[in-house]
């Protein structure tokens, strides 16, 4: 007879507590406590095969063999592609784009046996919307299936090259009374894929859910299993996607990918700033240009601001693109610096394009374009403004400035004006083409 027992488990840390509390007092999170039946059946233990202890300074006889998806923007995220055995956990919004951009891939990778095992869509439904997109592949085998145990045995019987769990949250084994979704099932069924993809070396993608906070449903542990984390981001009325990688121990965690959707699925974007400064309007006060630093890819961005009389006893402050905690910083360094009355203005901030960006290398772009609305002049329509700015108002120097500047000029835009503290890294051009600052009030000087 079963031996049914129930903890509480913490979704953030997956600890185990007999009784209920509403802080987990192993990682401190507030009301992540939830409810498992843990069923003990009855088994022989078998004992695991023990692997032999090695020195670290041996020689190494692997090398990771990358399978490119010849999708640009998605092997840049990863690092140059795909590693035999890798697990990857793709993340997103319902709706963002997460099943189609995965079917896009099986489409462009090269293997004998795709497997796609979906827990949210029927047969049909799959080939309906591979239809839709163009994708016509005898090797992409796709099951509406959700047991495990299920899976391991087409993963048995296939020996796939690459495996599409969609979603890993839908997954569930008979081996646990938990219903699918729950701490215990998606741990320990992910764990099983896990295992069995470092044993066969198969490449398998876990898609996830995320919850109202933007976290990964179900246990924090997912995340520590698998080799990479994706996250597939972008506003539900903006036509393109952002892939990132926040986590990857087969290449650099920096680098992000851009894509449009299209009646046909996702389509990269090569030239991010082309794209993004594609409709912008010259000779109209508020808007500036910066340039922005994803990894090691810099691109254009406009910075738009409205700046004007506010009708309330309380003026607005309202950023899209960056924190709005570093918008209100930059207006009192606005007003107290430059003496700027902005205290009864509604202050409105865009990054065009619904891009969001925390590096602090668009501060100067961000002051520029308020002072513009404020004083309602328009900018040079061919400057741009890199650098960060301090709270006594000087402009402080930032990292990669001879890639941000070689994009600006690459697309005609001069002059430049960065840090001053950034020229002795920059060799071979004009004056009249990189401008360097000190400080907000003398760049006030010369463009206003």
């Amino acid at each position: 007879m079963n031996k049914i027992k129930t903890v509480f488990t913490c979704n953030e840390c997956g600890a185990s507590q007999p009784k209920w509390t509403g802080r987990c007092p192993e990682c401190g999170a507030w009301n992540g406590m939830v409810e498992e039946i843990i069923s003990k059946k009855a088994s022989r233990a078998i004992p695991a095969a023990q692997r032999v202890l090695q020195p670290l300074d041996r020689p190494i006889s692997y090398s990771a063999k990358r399978m490119g998806t010849e999708i640009d923007e998605f092997d840049r995220v990863l690092g140059g592609g795909f590693v035999e055995g890798m697990v990857v956990l793709l993340a997103g919004e319902p709706g963002i784009g997460k099943s189609t951009l995965i079917l896009q891939v099986l489409a462009h990778l090269k293997g004998e046996r795709l497997l796609y095992f979906s827990g949210e869509e029927s047969e049909e439904q799959i080939a309906l919307r591979s239809n839709r997109m163009g994708i016509s592949d005898s090797r992409i085998l796709v099951a509406c299936e959700n047991n495990l145990e299920n899976i391991i045995y087409h993963l048995d019987k296939q020996k796939p090259t690459i495996v599409v769990i969609d979603s890993i949250q839908t997954v569930y084994s008979n081996a646990y009374d938990n219903v699918p979704g729950s701490v215990t099932q998606v741990r320990e069924c992910a764990g099983n894929i896990l295992k069995k993809a470092k044993e066969m070396g198969f490449i398998a993608v876990f898609i996830g859910h995320i919850t109202k906070d933007g976290m990964i449903a179900g246990p924090k542990v997912l995340e520590h299993l698998v080799d990479t984390v994706l996250y597939l981001e972008g506003g539900k009325h903006n036509f393109y996607r952002t892939l990132r990688s926040m986590k990857n121990r087969f290449g650099s965690t920096n680098e992000v990918g851009l894509f449009t959707m299209k009646d046909n699925g996702l389509i990269p974007v090569e030239n991010p700033s082309e794209f993004f400064l594609s409709e912008r309007k010259k000779h109209v006060a508020g808007s500036a240009v910066a340039v922005s630093m994803e990894g090691t890819r810099p691109f254009l961005i406009e910075v738009q601001a409205l700046v004007t009389q506010t009708s309330y006893g309380n003026p607005q402050r309202t950023a899209n693109g960056i924190d709005h905690r570093r918008l209100a910083m930059l207006i009192a360094v606005l007003e107290k610096r430059s003496g700027l009355p902005l205290r009864l203005q509604d202050i409105f901030v865009n990054l065009v394009g619904g891009m969001r960006i925390d590096e602090t290398a668009i501060n100067l772009a961000v002051l520029v374009a308020m002072a513009s609305s404020f004083k309602d002049i328009p900018l040079d329509p061919g400057g741009v403004f890199i650098g960060e700015v301090g709270l006594v108002g000087e402009v402080r120097s930032v990292p990669l400035i001879e890639q941000r500047v070689k994009e600006a000029l690459k697309f005609g835009f001069k002059p430049v004006y960065i840090p001053r503290a950034n020229l002795k890294q920059l060799k071979g051009f004009r004056t009249d083409e990189v401008m360097g600052i000190d400080s907000i009030n003398q760049l006030f000087d010369k463009i206003f």
